[in-house]
């Protein structure tokens, strides 16, 4: 496998994690789309979201499908007040992958990583690739100790408004 996808693959199997290369049939544009071309649950399609807490200080969170980064959980875990999400150009040079595509795995540049504790039950999740419609399934436990990763509950349910 070549490009993002195939260093991601490279990153994993140098960690030992195993892991399952999904390929959409057709692009994906919804947490829906996303679930059902993986044949997934949407829980299992895991977003990864760039969080800058100062000038060239990152972290990396996984948030379960159907929930949001609750921002007062994440600053009551880490103590720090003032974090925001990055620009898209600043979250490429970051992790090396545009959005969409974010994952924790082969990142140019190692960061901090805290996962949702709803991931923890799971026996499989679904991550970017570094590629559009291109994921990764994977268990999540032998990935997070591979990453060193800080599990933490720091998301909630989305809300759910009628138009």
């Amino acid at each position: 496998m070549k490009g993002p996808a195939g260093s991601v693959v490279t990153a994993l199997e140098g960690l030992g994690v195993p892991y399952r290369v999904l390929v959409h049939d057709v692009p994906v544009n919804s947490l829906a789309e996303a679930a059902a071309a993986r044949g997934v649950d949407i829980v299992d399609v895991v977003k990864t979201l760039v969080v800058r807490r100062g000038d060239d200080d990152y972290l990396l969170i996984l948030v379960p499908g159907g929930r949001s980064l609750s921002w007062p959980k994440l600053r009551a875990l880490l103590g720090i007040s003032r974090m925001s999400m990055p620009p898209a150009d600043e979250a490429f040079d970051a992790t090396g992958f545009r959005r969409g595509t974010i994952t924790p795995i082969g990142t140019t540049r190692t960061w901090p990583v805290i996962a949702d504790v709803l991931l923890v039950s799971r026996p499989e999740i679904t991550l970017g690739s570094g590629e559009h419609d291109v994921a990764i399934a994977l268990p999540p436990m032998p990935l997070f100790e591979a990453l060193a990763v800080t599990v933490a509950d720091v998301t909630d349910p989305e809300s759910l408004t009628a138009p």
